[in-house]
């Protein structure tokens, strides 16, 4: 089981007021026309070649949840792991790890999602299609309406499959939020530092090391990624990106005798 003292420091604390006070904001301020939260709009992470990129997503969306219990689900991995990890680096190191698996998370997802963008244009060159076509679509708000008229004047002088544009515009049109990518290098860190400590979790009620759970859970996540499953919205890669990065940083102390 994990340790029976929780003592909560400031970065923990602070994360955990911060990341409740957004969702609160962004149920408050509420959806546009289309729809779409009007805060994920602004401060949810998108494609860098999507007319609704801004740079400062690249943090803000760390602090963004779509729902009540992606929120829960986060936090509690960040209250859980993260306070011990901050008793024993301290808060100035624990923030910048945080923040850093955070934002190499957005950077491996960011590079799947541009290099998924060129397959689909490469499949859509041959019926004349580039990007210039569908990234105007992609700009918010938008909705089935717009978007069935766009595909129609596209299919009239093109004669492109629709499927394939829509695939095209979802990549472009819809963020990603949450801070699963920094709680996910919270995961690795603690796997690193307490290998030994047995987590049980709610879904697998027996005991299991947490060396192992973290690479059980990051095998899980590659294969997720891979497999890209119809209807799946998780951003498998960033947390991998955040797995990476954490693991990345915590060598790079280790060898500097940093930690």
């Amino acid at each position: 089981m994990i340790g029976s003292s929780y003592s909560i420091g400031p970065v923990v604390k602070n994360l955990l007021i911060i990341n409740g006070l957004m969702l609160l904001l962004k149920m408050v301020l509420g959806t546009d026309v289309a729809g779409h939260s009007v805060l994920d709009r602004e401060l949810g992470l998108f494609a860098l070649n999507s007319p609704n990129f801004r740079p400062w997503q690249l943090v803000t969306h760390m602090f963004m949840h779509g729902d009540f219990w992606h929120l829960f689900s986060n936090m509690l991995g960040l209250f859980m792991f993260g306070s011990m990890i901050e008793q024993v680096w301290g808060s100035k190191r624990f923030l910048t790890y945080y923040m850093i698996c955070g934002l190499g998370a957005a950077a491996l997802q960011l590079g799947i999602n541009a290099w998924e963008i060129q397959g689909h244009l490469a499949e859509l060159a041959s019926y004349g299609i580039s990007l210039s076509d569908v990234r105007p679509m992609a700009v918010l708000p938008l909705d089935d309406s717009f978007i069935n008229e766009q595909l129609a004047v596209i299919g009239e002088r093109t004669n492109a499959p629709s499927g394939a544009v829509i695939t095209l515009l979802k990549d472009l049109a819809f963020p990603m939020v949450g801070a699963s990518g920094a709680i996910f290098g919270i995961l690795l860190a603690f796997g690193m530092l307490f290998p030994n400590v047995e987590i049980m979790l709610l879904f697998l009620p027996i005991p299991i090391k947490a060396k192992y759970f973290v690479v059980l859970y990051g095998l899980w996540e590659l294969s997720a990624g891979v497999r890209a499953a119809p209807g799946d919205n998780i951003a498998h890669y960033a947390h991998l990106g955040g797995m990476i990065f954490g693991l990345l940083l915590i060598l790079y102390w280790r060898r500097q005798r940093a930690i």
